[in-house]
């Protein structure tokens, strides 16, 4: 798969960061009458102290193999944290490869057992956020979490899951910068491509987000969602990478007001079984 915008990643990820960097957050006057937003290339260039006109080729995909020292240069003035400056890294560092073979993405049997037993919400997810196993008390969370479905899909197109996440924004944000981290450069994988394709095409909050080249991890954290049961849940969330998917875990503080509302939900009758589905080819 190739970005929507170009085949220069290298390029294109530097121009989206250059715009998303004010020229107050880089010590410079805003100037009256700047005709693009950010920084201008001229402006990276001379803090990164290198010449504009080997900037503007670096962004054209003229040289895509700048050196450690510039990167570095340039991670400083584009303001990038250790994630971004890693996937910068990768960028100039990406060389062709042979095409992968495609592998099934396959839930161990110890891992079925695991989540019979949890009473907890647990689910399992491939790389591109598709649900391939989940237990009950997932299923009672969000029947979203079905397998068969995929995170991201449900998040930018199901109203539901709108109303269900409290900062749906920064929800949808995290996991589409998620999305192009794991991409990295597996990008003729044809889940991804599949995947990018059907949301550049039925959401305008992707394209604007994908545009915008954020990446970002999406191990853990913390979320409070609005169940339309039991109300307002606030939730831990692990990541626990098992060969090659993920089991995703949801646990409320102990003795709280939203571990009482998921003992609720575990009370109430199970609808759904524990099963295993392939993604889409």
């Amino acid at each position: 798969m190739k970005d929507p915008e170009s085949g220069n990643r290298l390029g294109d990820y530097l121009r989206a960061r250059r715009e998303l960097v004010s020229p107050a957050q880089a010590g410079l006057p805003p100037g009256g009458n700047r005709r693009v937003p950010g920084l201008r290339r001229e402006e990276v260039a001379l803090l990164a102290g290198i010449s504009a006109d080997y900037y503007l080729r670096l962004e054209r995909g003229r040289d895509k193999n700048p050196s450690p020292q510039v990167l570095a240069s340039l991670a400083r003035v584009l303001r990038l944290d250790d994630v971004e400056r890693t996937y910068l890294l990768g960028l100039a560092g990406a060389r062709p490869r042979a095409p992968r073979r495609k592998r099934p993405e396959h839930v161990p049997a110890r891992v079925h057992q695991l989540l019979a037993q949890l009473r907890i919400p647990a689910f399992v997810e491939g790389r591109a956020f598709d649900v391939l196993a989940s237990n009950p008390m997932a299923l009672a969370l969000s029947p979203r979490l079905r397998p068969g479905q995929n995170r991201l899909r449900s998040l930018l197109l199901d109203p539901e899951e709108h109303a269900f996440h409290q900062d749906w924004a920064e929800a949808a944000a995290g996991f589409v910068a998620a999305l192009r981290t794991t991409i990295g450069d597996d990008t003729d994988n044809p889940r991804f491509v599949e995947l990018v394709g059907e949301l550049a095409l039925s959401s305008q909050r992707f394209r604007t987000l994908w545009a915008r080249h954020d990446v970002r991890g999406l191990d853990g954290g913390t979320t409070t969602v609005h169940h339309p049961v039991v109300g307002e849940l606030r939730l831990h969330r692990d990541k626990l990478p098992i060969d090659d998917v993920i089991l995703v875990v949801y646990y409320p503080d102990q003795d709280s007001e939203s571990d009482e509302k998921l003992r609720l939900l575990a009370a109430l009758p199970a609808t759904e079984p524990v099963v295993t589905v392939r993604p889409p080819p």
